[in-house]
């Protein structure tokens, strides 16, 4: 109906490239234009003005030789005041865009190592960019962004890699239970070792008070009963250990079977043993 009335509507992002008997004439600005074709004018097509996004997924191979696949995004849109260029100049641009952008990316990735890949994106993604820009502004065309959105190795290499990671990852867990495990048995050690010196510092003050009561002992009895010596107060101190002694191994019921010589002389036989034994050892010390 419009284009009986010669009138054509150009949508907003939109203009419509204007031919007068098939050759170019103007580019119409979105809104109401009048096209009397009895003059031999006609729309040649309409050309959008949007950023559009292109994905181009490109196989290739990394410096230490694995195969990798890039996937690049491309946005990029119409020029108003080159619309004539981009509709006229390119018959397939997307194809056009994605001949560049393997150019640039089979040019790059094999001069990197795979771990450099994944570093280097953005240097990847900047590099294609400059190229696309370069190329594609003499065509009418703008660039406005290029992104590197993937990076997929071979399955067999990823599986690698993740392998590796987890083995690296065991490796530092190991260390790090040996070296708490290490810390304990330091810890448990120097328990154990203050431990020991504290019982050993407990048995000598013990003995030292029974030496100082003995000692009180002997000499109250001496001072209270004339006429005592210090063996006679010794022996019947000794009398008297021996008896708390008996009495204790009776109390304890974990006590085992002790066969020990019993009467008044095996008091004093080992009273005897033991002074001969005191005497013996001040002999040798002298």
């Amino acid at each position: 109906m419009g284009q009986a009335l010669c009138c054509v509507q150009v949508d907003q992002s939109t203009v419509a490239i204007k031919e007068t008997f098939g050759k170019f004439d103007d580019v119409l600005e979105p809104g109401c234009h009048c096209l009397p074709w009895v003059l031999g004018q006609q729309l040649a097509g309409h050309l959008s003005l949007r950023v559009q996004q292109l994905d181009v997924r490109c196989e290739t191979k990394t410096k230490d030789n694995v195969f990798v696949t890039v996937v690049a995004s491309i946005q990029y849109r119409a020029l108003a005041d080159k619309a004539s260029d981009a509709f006229y100049k390119l018959s397939n641009t997307r194809a056009q865009i994605q001949s560049y952008v393997f150019d640039v990316i089979r040019a790059s990735v094999p001069k990197l190592e795979l771990d450099s890949v994944f570093e280097q994106k953005n240097e990847i993604a900047k590099a294609v960019e400059e190229e696309l820009e370069k190329a594609m502004s003499a065509y009418g065309f703008e660039i406005v962004q290029t992104l590197i959105v993937d990076i997929e190795p071979d399955e067999h290499v990823k599986r690698a890699m993740n392998e590796i990671n987890a083995a690296a990852r065991m490796r530092v867990a190991a260390n790090e239970k040996a070296e708490a495990e290490k810390i304990l048995q330091i810890k448990r050690a120097e328990g154990d070792a203050e431990s020991k010196y504290l019982a050993g510092l407990g048995i000598a003050r013990q003995r030292q008070a029974i030496v100082d009561g003995l000692r009180d002992s002997v000499l109250a009895f001496s001072v209270n009963v004339p006429g005592t010596t210090s063996k006679d107060v010794m022996d019947m101190v000794l009398v008297t250990q021996y008896f708390d002694t008996m009495k204790e191994i009776g109390a304890s019921s974990k006590s085992n079977s002790v066969f020990i010589p019993h009467g008044p002389g095996a008091v004093r036989d080992i009273a005897s043993q033991i002074r001969d034994g005191l005497l013996q050892g001040n002999t040798v010390q002298n």
